[in-house]
């Protein structure tokens, strides 16, 4: 299935909304404070631009993870460029002045960034799912409509399957419903 422009709209709205979030949310955690408004904006209208352009048919549970990993981090360089002093973009692992700090800004963000693509990802398949199940009902709906037009009233029904009878215990049964029965381990063999 192809996703026509509204879907795309939104469907990239959506991830521009909580990629976005997620990123400022890090670095307001991280830092203290959030990058600077005109950052976030350029953010969201580049993420927003390259996921209405990805956003075209149906993405695999890696493909959405991978491209929210690479929102991530790219927004994250556009944040450390966009502090309060005006410093020139400059690549750095994290927000810590020490080498176990930065580690942990980095695991902490890819923790996040998996969690949320994995999240993401249940949410793309959901959505495909339910498309494709209106698309299945409302061909069938066309199909009954289109034969009831062409042939009146009369339209044939599928049969139905009956309902299983209960008639009762089954005839071997019927003999073994009274006997005994004793289960344990086998008796020791005789030497």
């Amino acid at each position: 299935m192809r996703a026509r422009l509204p879907l795309r709209l939104a469907r990239s709205a959506a991830f521009t909304v909580v990629c976005v979030a997620l990123a400022v949310l890090g670095h307001r955690a991280a830092g203290g404070q959030g990058p600077a408004s005109w950052a976030v904006a350029a953010g969201a209208a580049a993420v927003a631009a390259l996921a209405t352009l990805v956003a075209g048919r149906e993405r695999s549970p890696q493909t959405v993870v991978g491209f929210l990993v690479g929102t991530q981090v790219f927004l994250h360089l556009l944040f450390g460029a966009s502090g309060d002093d005006g410093a020139a973009l400059h690549v750095h692992l994290g927000h810590g002045q020490t080498l176990g700090a930065d580690l942990g800004m980095v695991i902490a963000h890819l923790t996040a960034t998996l969690i949320t693509g994995w999240w993401l990802a249940r949410g793309e398949s959901a959505l495909w799912s339910v498309l494709r199940r209106l698309g299945t009902l409302a061909v069938r709906r066309a199909r009954r409509l289109l034969a009831v037009l062409h042939h009146g009233a009369h339209v044939p029904r599928r049969p139905r399957a009956r309902a299983a009878v209960h008639l009762g215990p089954a005839p071997a049964r019927r003999a073994l419903r009274h006997s005994v029965r004793r289960r344990g381990p086998p008796l020791p063999a005789a030497f």
